[in-house]
């Protein structure tokens, strides 16, 4: 299964008037996104945010890396179990016919192509899809490999959930990646705080934007926006 388009293939849509996305917002959008039926594994971090906008009724089903199926929405209060966690240990809820089983077998199914969609962070993404999330290449920061190679590689459609610039201003969304590859052009979408886009050889084309015009964007970003 693939992503659904709930707004696309007009041109793009400029959101004004508004700021960029928050990121309970990103999530929710990205949740629209995700066809029902879908077997997704949401990355750590931001990601893992979308579990608590997807619809009770889609049949959705959530795959975690550290073995289980049937993941719910994060644990709070009397729910939370210590011995149930997602892949960054963070206490989360079970559906009805929830599944856990070895570590190794998680990763089978990543890598047998068994997973439709994967959600991923990202410290950048090029203009044709690579993906780079598992090291700045700085030689003094720790890396964080997990299964995101895996899964960028075995999923059939890749996702990235991130904020478009740093805190420096320099803009994740890149010519190049600078910074060691996790996967090559397996990125089909980029969602962002301020606007989705679609990596690809010709470059990257424009499907929204939030608070922005596509012509700002330009002037922010290095690679080539088509829209």
């Amino acid at each position: 299964m693939t992503a659904t388009n709930t707004t696309f293939g007009t041109g793009p849509v400029e959101h004004l008037g508004r700021g960029p996305l928050t990121t309970d917002e990103l999530a929710a959008r990205i949740a629209l996104d995700i066809a029902p039926g879908s077997y997704v594994n949401l990355g750590i971090g931001q990601p893992t945010r979308i579990a608590e906008h997807l619809p009770a009724d889609a049949g959705i089903v959530l795959h975690t890396e550290n073995g289980m199926l049937g993941m719910g929405p994060a644990a709070a209060e009397d729910e939370i179990d210590p011995d149930l966690t997602n892949a960054g240990k963070v206490p989360v809820t079970e559906l009805s016919g929830a599944a856990y089983f070895h570590h190794a077998d998680s990763f089978a199914m990543m890598r047998g192509g068994h997973l439709d969609v994967c959600v991923l962070g990202a410290f950048e993404v090029s203009a044709r899809g690579d993906l780079a999330n598992w090291h700045t290449g700085d030689p003094a920061a720790i890396p964080a490999v997990g299964g995101a190679m895996d899964l960028a590689v075995g999923a059939r459609q890749v996702l990235v959930m991130m904020r478009l610039f740093t805190r420096d201003g320099a803009p994740k969304l890149v010519p190049v990646c600078t910074c060691p590859l996790t996967g090559a052009g397996c990125v089909s979408r980029v969602y962002t705080d301020h606007g989705i886009f679609a990596p690809g050889p010709d470059g990257v084309r424009v499907l929204e934007t939030y608070g922005s015009t596509v012509a700002e964007l330009r002037k922010r970003v290095a690679v080539d926006l088509i829209g």
